[in-house]
């Protein structure tokens, strides 16, 4: 069985700032915002959608494949794609746009500000899925809305199980192309916040939505997540850990998690919890791809929340 992770692969520029959004930005003018904030921290990071979920996967053993556009900067995360044994056949490197790239700005109440450079993503995937097979594993997370709309029909025509995450592209997808990658899929994954411009964009209610996908994955953050499998609803709390550092990946950690628990045979609660592991692990540390652990680690940790 193979896993796909279609996707970014970007370099993210994390950025600190030590106040409040919320203290800058006037109510009665956010008609004419005009903002700045003076940032204390700012790191570069590997990062996108593709290549954070997958990172975790291979600190779980797994060995999914990248189906992404990187530009003619991609040699540093080439060689760290490498050191993690990951293939990079469904990546294409197109030499004349650079990779792409996310400034993020993170507030001390861990509100975030994000600037998107789709850079090489700006053109669709040319990877032609040659084993693709029922049973295999596709989520298709934020990357070119091409690929956001091709890979998903592509993924149910092969009776493969099928994750629609819009995520961040949800504003540039249109409704009927968001219903047309619902519909039918095993999962449906977004934030709360997602959710809701999922509902706006396709004009179906949350009830309605369940009604199109076999599962729909809610994240909340620190307060958890909800999983909805038909009618039934199962609440996956948050993982406690000493310190969250960084929420940023947090998500794209879930994902990674959720998806060795499928691989593993588990049904999609039991998946679930393991997203929530995995995603502990994310936030102790700054950055989407500096966490790391062993599984004896990772089943511990699963076993002192969910056991």
């Amino acid at each position: 069985m193979n896993i796909y992770i279609t996707g970014s692969m970007a370099y993210d520029r994390i950025m600190t700032f030590p106040g409040k959004f919320s203290d800058h930005i006037l109510p009665d003018k956010i008609h004419a915002l005009n903002v700045s904030f003076q940032i204390n921290r700012l790191e570069e990071k590997f990062g996108g959608c593709a290549g954070n979920i997958a990172y975790t996967l291979a600190l779980l053993g797994e060995k999914p494949i990248i189906v992404a556009n990187a530009g003619c900067d991609f040699a540093r995360y080439k060689e760290k794609l490498d050191s993690l044994e990951l293939s990079r056949e469904g990546i294409g490197v197109l030499e004349q746009e650079f990779c792409a790239g996310a400034y993020i700005i993170t507030d001390e109440t861990n509100s975030q500000i994000t600037g998107f450079n789709p850079g090489a993503m700006r053109l669709p995937s040319s990877y032609a899925f040659p084993r693709l097979a029922e049973g295999d594993i596709g989520i298709v997370a934020p990357t070119n809305t091409e690929d956001m709309q091709a890979h998903p029909r592509l993924l149910k025509a092969k009776k493969a199980r099928c994750i629609f995450d819009p995520g961040q592209q949800i504003p540039v997808l249109s409704g009927e192309a968001m219903l047309e990658a619902v519909s039918g899929s095993f999962i449906l994954i977004s934030n709360d916040y997602e959710l809701e411009m999922i509902c706006k964009s396709t004009g179906k209610t949350q009830a309605e939505l369940r009604g199109l996908t076999q599962n729909l994955i809610t994240t909340l953050g620190e307060k958890g997540s909800l999983v909805h499998c038909g009618e039934k609803e199962e609440y996956i709390p948050a993982v406690p850990i000493a310190q969250a550092l960084d929420p940023t990946g947090a998500g794209d950690a879930y994902r990674s998690g959720l998806l060795k628990g499928l691989a593993r045979g588990l049904d999609v609660v039991e998946a679930a919890r393991m997203g929530a592991t995995a995603a502990s692990f994310c936030v102790e540390r700054y950055g989407t791809q500096e966490h790391s652990f062993t599984q004896d680690e990772f089943e511990a940790r699963y076993r002192a929340c969910f056991s």
